[in-house]
């Protein structure tokens, strides 16, 4: 089905996504603008270098060469695993000793992640799509930056200096989440990342030839949990895996949600996720009109400290041993497949129950026209909205002592943003 819909062209896709029927849960498209705050106004007149269309993620390694940089960069980041003030002796020692084993399981997903194909092709479908929409915005042009691999934030970053944003021309940057619920240790991190560049490469910016310091203008979409399109992406996607149990028991096959865990310290400092996470789900479920039984667990916890639950793994097993032997996993959290999705799901989780027959997944978003389409219409609310964040982008969690989280949610809070340019 992925590589199917690779083939597909633009209008095809356009086309297909036109023809779609969206039925949303919630009033949706009322609560994303409301969540998308921080008007800006002094207005900017330059010539247009276009829109630069940037996707925020993890990433992944390509090759099995590039695991041990992933894994140094992934445990060197307080904000996705806190380690304390140990962070800078035990990031390199547990992403060393991890590194053999990781590799093995890319090695048996193929060799590496393909988050980056399905990450360009989103990004440049989307692109594509948004030219045709938005044309007072065009051309929008596709970028990606990886928190952990490559392409990394920075060479993002240079790619957009080198293609003629920034250098005192000025031009407009969205900052894309591809992580539909916010977390400070995804979304936030990224941010993060994204600020501490563009302070390195843009800070000491001269004056533009319109009076304006001549930097990138950025903004950010950088939460949608409940939109639309992301609902009815995922309903769809489960209704066709449903349709593969016998009729007779379909209605009684358990729906598994499964997202990414967090470290429990992260939750407890205030941190968004679960309430999004399950938002997400609920929203889901409204549109599926509740037809089978559900839950929602966590995966990919790492090290031994209390880490958010219950765990996929174990919540199959129980189920299993209980009789419950239909189950569905739905990858909530991801919009593509990586190893989380290829390797933990398919090939533990699911291959290790004994019942490889009635526990199935559901296909990853990849590159589903809905969702596509969805995406499409998200920048395109966002674009013409003439706001930078979203009012709780803007807001810290109580128990955050970051000081370059605050740094980093003022600059993107206070950047001046124009609808339609």
């Amino acid at each position: 089905m992925a590589s199917m819909t690779l083939r597909l062209p633009t209008a095809q896709l356009c086309k297909a996504a036109r023809s779609s029927s969206f039925r949303p849960s919630f009033r949706c498209a009322q609560q994303q603008m409301r969540w998308l705050a921080t008007p800006t106004t002094h207005p900017v007149t330059q010539k247009n270098v276009g829109t630069a269309m940037v996707f925020l993620n993890m990433g992944g390694p390509s090759t099995l060469d590039e695991v041990g940089d992933f894994l140094s960069r992934l445990f060197a980041d307080a904000d996705l695993i806190p380690l304390g003030r140990l962070q800078n002796y035990l990031g390199p020692l547990i992403s060393k000793r991890r590194t053999p084993k990781i590799q093995k399981q890319y090695g048996a997903i193929g060799g590496g992640s393909p988050i980056r194909k399905w990450s360009e092709y989103q990004c440049e479908e989307m692109c594509k799509i948004l030219d045709q929409i938005s044309p007072e915005t065009a051309p929008h042009k596709p970028y990606v930056a990886f928190r952990y691999a490559n392409p990394l934030t920075e060479e993002m970053y240079k790619k957009l200096l080198a293609d003629g944003f920034g250098n005192g021309k000025g031009g407009r940057a969205v900052a894309f989440t591809q992580y539909p619920q916010y977390s400070c240790s995804t979304t936030g991190s990224s941010l993060n990342e994204l600020w501490k560049w563009r302070q390195r490469l843009e800070g000491k910016a001269g004056p533009s030839e319109d009076g304006k310091d001549g930097t990138i203008r950025w903004s950010v979409i950088d939460r949608w949990p409940i939109h639309p399109g992301l609902v009815e992406a995922f309903a769809r996607n489960i209704e066709e895996k449903l349709a593969e149990y016998p009729e007779e028991r379909r209605k009684d096959v358990v729906l598994l949600f499964s997202a990414h865990s967090l470290p429990m310290s992260v939750v407890n400092r205030g941190d968004p996720y679960p309430q999004e996470i399950g938002a997400t789900v609920q929203a889901v479920m409204q549109r599926l009109n509740f037809s089978n039984p559900y839950r929602l667990c966590y995966q990919s916890q790492v090290g031994p400290q209390p880490w958010l639950g219950p765990q996929t793994q174990t919540s199959v097993e129980e189920y299993i041993h209980k009789g419950q032997k239909d189950l569905v996993l739905i990858p909530i959290a991801f919009t593509s497949d990586h190893i989380e999705t290829l390797y933990e799901l398919d090939q533990e989780v699911i291959g290790e129950s004994g019942h490889p027959d009635t526990v199935k997944r559901v296909e990853s978003l990849n590159g589903n026209p809905v969702f596509i389409k969805a995406l499409a219409d998200l920048a395109k609310e966002h674009l013409d909205s003439g706001l930078a964040c979203s009012h709780q982008n803007s807001l810290r969690c109580p128990g955050c002592k970051s000081e370059r989280c605050a740094a980093s949610k003022k600059f993107f809070a206070g950047q001046e943003i124009i609808p339609g340019h």
